[in-house]
């Protein structure tokens, strides 16, 4: 009994981290569509202005104007860069820590596996998940924000004043990825998590 008490209390510390970095996940993640919506917008005109033919329009009459005008929006186009990489630094925290709260979790379960047995791990009720069961609903958050941050790592990486079609998609590529990573897969672990810790 030694083992499950203490494998409940490491599943309820590492459900509440995950809960707390969750929230911290999800406002890093909101400022993110802002921003790149901005970029997308910048990249447009950018487009424009270089489409634009300068000499026979009344603004030729006004010399560096053009250069001007890319230098303001090159500057703009970096400031909001600077921004998405606070954000992606927050969002490489909460990866870094629901990794270490379910490493810990997993940890002192590998610690007291034999002691607690198989069959202990395996055992679920009509309403109630399995130990099994919810330690993989942990190893699903903690593969959610590591594929989710690798995904905006890359996504930043990408992103160039060289290449303005690409930046004018961002706003599409960005839902692109929150589609492909939802967070209903952080709710259901500590559902699962919730649900087997209320039975114990």
């Amino acid at each position: 009994m030694a083992a499950a008490a203490a494998v409940s209390a490491a599943l309820r510390a590492g459900a509440a981290a995950v809960a707390r970095q969750d929230a911290a996940g999800r406002a890093a993640l909101a400022a993110w569509a802002p921003l790149l919506g901005a970029l997308g917008g910048l990249a447009a005109q950018m487009r424009a202005a270089r489409r634009l033919a300068w000499a026979g329009s009344p603004l030729g009459a006004f010399g560096g104007l053009r250069a001007r005008l890319w230098r303001k929006q090159r500057g703009a186009a970096e400031a909001a860069l600077e921004q998405l990489g606070g954000r992606r630094a927050e969002l490489r925290a909460v990866r870094d820590a629901v990794a270490a709260a379910v490493a810990a979790v997993l940890r002192l379960y590998e610690e007291r596996a034999a002691e607690l047995g198989l069959a202990a791990a395996l055992r679920r009720g009509p309403r109630c998940p399995s130990l099994a069961e919810a330690l993989e609903g942990l190893q699903d958050v903690e593969r959610h924000y590591r594929h989710l941050y690798l995904e905006s790592k890359l996504l930043l990486l990408r992103i160039s004043c060289d290449r303005l079609e690409d930046m004018e998609a961002l706003p599409q590529s960005w839902e692109r990825i929150l589609e492909r990573h939802k967070p209903d897969v952080v709710q259901d672990a500590l559902l699962k998590i919730s649900l087997f810790l209320d039975n114990q």
